[in-house]
């Protein structure tokens, strides 16, 4: 039996559900297709739960049994196809309970999240409570015994999607990099009117406690000035800044707008 023959087969028995949760990042369509796809290809079955958590504690119709088209022609689409949404009943243990019952019905013990820091922080406590919560659900003959001790370990793969590029351990994120682009397409837009009109512009960028991005865009655009959590200013900078713009007006620079300033924003 060849490799390839034995990787088909890896999967045979396993079922997968997969969902996007928090905010929104370009390249989470290029990974539901890649898992989806990937899923099939060793032989298991493929569930997508449309609208995030409250997709998975619903149930229903919100999680779907996927095939190979599925998952076509998204690859090149931004956001998430399958949907996301914000879920305070996951918070709680009964939304917990809801959603480990219509997994486990199923038979699915695998899970894949794609999402923030939230929404992975939430995969691993569902995943830390798993056999608390089928035990509760043998207990209230929701579920057999057999189901539970069938499924009795939720297997958790985490995909980062936030365009901050801010999670431990990762080179890149999913929407970091289109995040990168769509801030030097800003960039080349307002170009021609700081030269015009000869102004200091300064612009605010994602990333909360995370300066990645406003890094990237001041190294790309070659940025007079940048603030970023990680480097507070030191003491003194404002009158080094001012000098700086003095003398770009007093056209001691050649070429260029008079200023470009990358700061991170305090919230989302």
């Amino acid at each position: 039996m060849s490799d390839l023959e034995r990787l088909k087969m890896t999967g045979a028995g396993k079922a997968i559900a997969l969902l996007t949760s928090g905010g929104d990042a370009q390249g989470m369509n290029a990974a539901v297709r890649a898992v989806t796809r990937m899923g099939i290809f060793v032989g298991a079955k493929m569930y997508l739960v449309y609208e995030g958590y409250q997709g998975l504690v619903d149930g229903g119709d919100n999680i779907k049994l996927a095939h190979w088209q599925s998952v076509t022609n998204i690859i090149q689409q931004g956001g998430t196809v399958i949907g996301s949404a914000r879920c305070k009943v996951f918070t709680t243990r009964d939304g917990r309970l809801a959603a480990a019952f219509n997994l486990v019905k199923r038979g699915i013990a695998n899970l894949c999240v794609c999402g923030g820091d939230g929404s992975l922080t939430g995969a691993n406590i569902f995943r830390t409570e798993w056999t608390g919560l089928l035990a509760e659900l043998v207990q209230k003959g929701r579920i057999t015994d057999t189901l539970a001790k069938q499924h009795d370990h939720l297997n958790i793969v985490g995909l980062v999607g936030s365009i901050d590029n801010d999670f431990c351990g990762t080179d890149m994120t999913i929407g970091a990099d289109s995040a990168l682009h769509r801030i030097m397409e800003i960039v080349d837009a307002i170009t021609t009117t700081a030269q015009s009109h000869q102004r200091a512009f300064v612009l605010e960028v994602m990333g909360r406690h995370c300066g990645y991005l406003a890094l990237v865009s001041a190294l790309a655009s070659g940025a007079d000035w940048l603030f970023i959590p990680e480097a507070p200013p030191l003491e003194g900078w404002e009158d080094h800044m001012c000098a700086r713009l003095e003398h770009v007006r007093l056209g001691l620079r050649a070429q260029g707008p008079a200023f470009w300033g990358f700061t991170t924003s305090s919230s989302k």
